[in-house]
């Protein structure tokens, strides 16, 4: 193919992302909404029908259709966590010389978010974050044969609880997304072989501790000192591979 069929094809296909855009931001559809049979939206587009399904496929990668089988193509509930997902691919495909860029990110949202939750977690939710920790003491207590991968889960746990409980959906998905399980586990494999997680142990341990004292300014401190020993420790090995060890 030409490059010039190659734009030609590109744009034809942003017409369909922009058109059914403009759809959803006008409300013609909305979350849930069935989309018009194929040749009608195509036609009311002035697209191919070719063109139409890459656009569909785009828009499904992206979160906001859904395509089912026999029943037509649908609008997802364009929930924020669906939608910032893409996001992942940012951090998991992250080198590690810019991990830190990441991380500094990380740590000015997570400060907004555990300050929103220390008025806003449940006592439920304050049990599950001691219980979260409850599963890394114990594999502290096997060392020196750490279950790595159960502190990561642990880990991803106790920062999402919080990010949850600050009350917004989105800055909570952007968070998620940010620091996913690829992320998390390339950076604790070089911090684990450092013999630095009983450390990290306890400043998650201070980190609740504050949230249990509902206490938003000092859990912001707790959290963004947390945070950025993680980014620093990443900025310092940066040109290391964690993989190796």
């Amino acid at each position: 193919m030409t490059d010039d069929l190659v734009s030609a094809a590109r744009s034809q296909t942003d017409v369909v992302i922009d058109g059914i855009k403009s759809m959803l931001t006008r409300g013609e559809l909305g979350p849930g909404s069935r989309l018009p049979i194929e040749k009608d939206l195509a036609a009311q587009l002035g697209v191919s029908r070719g063109s139409l399904r890459e656009g569909v496929r785009a828009l499904a990668t992206l979160g906001v259709l859904e395509t089912r089988q026999g029943d037509g193509t649908y609008v997802t509930a364009l929930d924020p966590r669906t939608l910032l997902s893409p996001l992942g691919f940012l951090a998991d495909l992250q080198q590690p010389a810019h991990a830190a860029d990441l991380l500094a990110v990380r740590r000015i949202l997570e400060a907004e978010t555990v300050s929103l939750a220390a008025t806003r977690l449940t006592d439920e939710e304050l049990d599950q974050l001691d219980r979260t920790l409850g599963v890394v003491d114990t594999i502290l207590q096997n060392d020196p044969d750490m279950d790595l991968e159960g502190f990561i889960d642990a880990d991803t746990e106790f920062h999402r609880i919080i990010a949850r409980a600050s009350g917004n959906p989105a800055l909570a998905a952007i968070i998620d997304s940010l620091v996913g399980r690829t992320f998390r586990a390339r950076l604790w494999r070089a911090v684990s072989h450092r013999g630095s997680v009983r450390e990290t142990q306890a400043e998650h341990r201070a980190i609740l501790a504050e949230l249990v004292r509902r206490d938003p300014a000092r859990a912001r401190i707790r959290m963004q000192v947390h945070l950025l020993g993680v980014e620093e420790f990443s900025a310092a090995h940066a040109d290391e591979d964690p993989e190796a060890h």
